[in-house]
């Protein structure tokens, strides 16, 4: 890793980066901005293009879907690698060898002439991501000084929030305006330059580098036991879930590789994840607090668009639209949150973030089918409020008690368990959605009887003197109800969710400042 593994207290010695500055610290921080923007933009700017890409390259629907998830199996097992990674060749160079990497994965994803290709080549970008976050906030941290962290955290937050939104609004946009390949190839300028700028700002950053030995047996579980987990959570929804033979399969594998996984890395010497992390309080509190809001607040991103498009009859554009309110806010307010939050104590900040997107929620799940654009987007647009309240808070608290040679490691692991959240809410979340519509649709179609007078009159009232046309069109109004009152359900769950996460946020314990070393988070109380 990058620091020395000096003990941090009042007494402890600056850890060799401690006082490091770049010549120019703007360029720097645009820099490593821009890359982060980057790689977070690629995990959804493919969604919305996947029909144009299978019908190019002559592949089905079931195919294309491998394009996002073979990206997220990859990235989820590359995450958690971040601190054997950052200790075997710096953070410097480990943030321009990935992002370099990427540059060169996203031009071979646009020249790809098969769906095999083009997964192979999402594989290895989704690979060579999973450590760009991580070290670009753990290099954000040590190059400002202890009173500024907070605002270089909001900046990483800002962009944690909007790429996701603009990710499928601009590959829309591209792959009608241009062609798909270019939501590739706009990385290619972009990650050069991040990447020049970032190591040239950063020579001459002292780091200690450390010969750590392979640990085979970690790395083999880890890769088993995550890409079966991952796997099954993408297909689990159109397998059916447990009535599939291939996800029991996957589900007893990815078991079995995870419980060697964790009490082999528990028990080794020198684990290739350091598990260990999580003896420190606020490191365990806040990434608990940011997985549980981190999965509801994805859930939110996914069933709203959905819901937009499948119920209310939105084309993806327009559902794009109505949902993009969410990322107003934190835009404007996130300078403000960097730069005045750490004057409160940060639990109270984190506190009201929840309170906020629990409201949010709760309002949704008063929805019903004639709700108008400017409501949706009203209410996109107060979740931001909360948005702009939940990250830089969070994850300063749980930086606030890791070491300076343990902030890599910790913002990866929380990065990685935070990812899982989010497949296991998409997963769980449109299965839940799907299993109540199904409920609700077999509860509303009792009370109607085919012999029924003013039912028989509606039926042929909606097919025009057609009974059979009117059946069907009767039988989608009730499917339309069935599926509004289940997403009505999701949301109220949701918001429950939300304020039950505040619970996690007051396990830790003040101070949330930066270590005396000068590598940790900066916070308030």
């Amino acid at each position: 890793m990058s620091a020395t593994t000096a003990p941090a207290g009042p007494a402890a010695a600056p850890a060799p980066q401690a006082g490091f500055r770049p010549p120019n610290m703007p360029l720097t921080t645009l820099g490593l901005a821009l890359a982060s923007f980057m790689q977070v933009l690629d995990i959804t700017i493919a969604n919305v293009s996947l029909p144009t890409i299978a019908g190019n390259l002559g592949g089905s629907s079931s195919q294309a879907t491998w394009v996002i998830t073979s990206f997220a199996v990859s990235n989820a097992i590359a995450l958690p690698l971040t601190g054997f990674f950052t200790r075997k060749f710096g953070e410097r160079k480990l943030f321009m060898w990935a992002t370099l990497l990427f540059v060169i994965a996203s031009l071979l994803c646009g020249l790809a002439n098969s769906m095999g290709l083009l997964v192979a080549a999402r594989a290895l970008q989704g690979f060579v991501a999973g450590p760009m976050y991580p070290v670009t906030q753990a290099l954000l941290i040590s190059i400002y000084p202890p009173h500024k962290r907070g605002q270089a955290i909001a900046l990483l937050a800002m962009v944690t929030v909007v790429a996701p939104i603009a990710g499928p609004i601009l590959g829309g946009w591209i792959t009608d305006n241009y062609s798909w390949e270019w939501i590739f190839f706009i990385n290619v300028p972009i990650g050069i330059f991040a990447s020049l700028v970032v190591g040239s700002q950063l020579r001459g950053r002292p780091e200690k580098l450390e010969k750590p030995k392979m640990d085979y047996m970690g790395l083999i579980t880890l890769v088993i036991g995550v890409g079966a987990l991952q796997v099954l959570l993408d297909l689990g929804n159109d397998e059916d879930w447990f009535n599939s033979s291939k996800i029991v399969i996957l589900a007893i594998v990815a078991a079995i590789a995870l419980a060697v996984f964790v009490i082999w890395e528990l028990t080794e010497r020198d684990p290739i994840v350091n598990l260990r992390l999580f003896r420190h309080r606020n490191f365990a509190s806040g990434t608990a607090a940011m997985v549980l809001a981190y999965s509801a607040f994805f859930a939110v991103g996914l069933l709203v668009p959905l819901w937009l498009q499948r119920n209310l009859g939105y084309t993806p554009i327009w559902a794009g639209l109505a949902t993009a309110p969410i990322g107003i806010l934190p835009v404007l307010l996130t300078p403000f949150v960097g730069l005045y939050a750490t004057r409160f104590d940060l639990r109270i900040v984190a506190s009201l973030a929840f309170v906020a997107m629990a409201f949010t929620s709760f309002v949704r799940s008063g929805f019903n089918l004639d709700v108008d654009f400017q409501h949706v987007a009203m209410v996109q647009l107060w979740q931001g409020l909360g948005v702009a309240l939940f990250f830089m808070p969070v994850l300063t608290i749980l930086l606030s008690d890791l070491e300076p040679h343990e902030i890599a490691a910790g913002s990866g692991l929380a990065t990685f368990v935070r990812t899982l959240g989010g497949s296991f809410a998409a997963s769980l979340t449109t299965w839940g959605w799907n299993q109540r519509s199904t409920i609700h649709h077999a509860e509303l179609t009792e009370h109607i009887g085919a012999y029924d007078p003013a039912i028989r009159q509606t039926v042929d009232l909606l097919g025009r003197g057609d009974l059979q046309r009117g059946a069907v069109s009767l039988n989608q109004m009730i499917s339309q109800q069935a599926a509004q009152i289940g997403f009505n359900e999701i949301f109220h769950l949701l918001g429950i969710l939300f304020l039950v996460v505040i619970a996690f946020v007051w396990f830790a314990k003040p101070p949330f400042t930066a270590k005396a070393a000068g590598g940790a988070a900066a916070g308030g109380h």
